[in-house]
């Protein structure tokens, strides 16, 4: 069944109650626009916007509405290593250094290419506050900018192989070596063997030329505090009021590797969709069965995640029931997140419009009981 037609569930009773969580939640926590899409590992079963994705034009969010993805991107960049991995193009073992040779520690073990999947390898995690550029930035202007942040970060600040500690460092650098290893620019690699194969149609890392579809970004912010938000971000970002609400004016995400998708909630869908799947999707072969799943088991401990290769879970999370593996998104004007529940072979992605975080545990645990079986 196509994203755009996603089966109906029978408890509709349940799904009017989930529907009323989702939209007290919103108002509750001053959410402009939220897309929520539902799948298991066969098919999409259910997609569906709420409120706006565009506060000036009252523009509704749909399930196809695109939003910044920030680190949820990482789930696609680990996924196109492991592949390569799979493929023996690449040894997940070897040094980081013998691929991005820029990148080494001074003494001690050379971290791994897995502990950057895994966030163990002692980057550091410089805070991303000005990784962006200009909507129209190219591909070159990107890798540009990525190579002036390994520039100033050229080794580990900690010993590779201890507890795991998040960095969006580790997977600029995972997009290196991509590139490196498939001997073309990193985007172009998952343009061709991911987003493609995948049938993410509506998704990439760049906006493209239609303006109607992508969600304006919005800060949640006290009027005398507008004139600090323009001083923290790079000029011309920053746009006009609409009640407590700023906007971001469009944006592009400098950094690939770690957060630079733009793209929709049903798309985000088709991603999970294989990975519930055991790395399958419309009879596609895209990752190996225990591949896929090794991506999803939690086994380093860290702060406030531990970790997978590529998904996590809060510390706090540990003993949730049901167990879940997930990534967030978040940043200037968006927080998202998608989550596998595995026993009951369900995925969820909600993105919204918002800086701030809500609670998408609540949307998620509202949403869970519909369509579990």
């Amino acid at each position: 069944m196509s994203a755009a037609q996603p089966s109906q569930p029978t408890d509709t009773g349940r799904l009017h109650s989930a529907r009323a969580t989702i939209t007290d939640l919103m108002g509750r926590h001053h959410v402009p626009g939220l897309s929520m899409a539902v799948t298991d590992p066969d098919r999409l079963l259910f997609a569906e916007g709420f409120g706006h994705a565009d506060l000036a034009t009252r523009r509704p969010a749909t399930a196809h509405t695109r939003y910044l993805w920030f680190s949820m991107s990482k789930i696609a960049t680990a996924t196109a290593v492991l592949r390569l991995a799979d493929e023996g193009r690449l040894d997940l073992d070897a040094p980081v250094a013998t691929l991005v040779p820029s990148f080494a520690a001074r003494s001690g073990p050379q971290p791994r290419v897995r502990q950057l999947l895994d966030h163990t390898a002692g980057t550091a995690n410089p805070l991303p506050l000005r990784w962006v550029l200009p909507a129209d930035a190219g591909d070159a202007d990107v890798a540009a900018f990525t190579r002036r942040v390994l520039d100033r970060h050229p080794r580990p600040t900690r010993p590779a192989g201890g507890r795991a500690r998040y960095s969006n460092l580790g997977y600029l650098l995972l997009a290196q070596i991509v590139a490196a290893v498939a001997g073309e620019p990193f985007e172009d690699h998952m343009r061709r063997h991911l987003l493609q194969p995948v049938g993410m149609t509506e998704t990439d890392y760049t906006r493209g030329d239609r303006a109607d579809d992508h969600a304006t970004g919005y800060v949640r912010l006290p009027r005398p505090l507008t004139p600090a938000l323009r001083a923290a971000l790079p000029t011309g970002l920053v746009g006009d009021r609409h009640g407590q609400h700023v906007a971001l004016r469009p944006f592009r995400v400098a950094g690939a590797g770690y957060g630079g998708l733009i793209g929709s909630a049903t798309d985000a869908a088709r991603l999970v969709r294989l990975h519930l799947a055991d790395g399958t999707i419309d009879g596609a072969r895209i990752l190996a069965p225990d591949t896929a799943r090794s991506m999803r088991t939690i086994h380093a401990p860290g702060r406030p995640f531990d970790l997978g290769l590529g998904w996590f879970r809060r510390s706090a999370d540990r003993d949730a029931q049901p167990a879940f593996v997930e990534h967030w998104g978040t940043g200037g004007g968006f927080w998202n997140a998608m989550r596998l529940y595995p026993g009951h072979k369900i995925g969820i992605v909600v993105m919204a419009n918002t800086t701030r975080a809500y609670d998408h545990h609540a949307l998620m645990t509202a949403l869970l009981p519909v369509f579990a079986s």
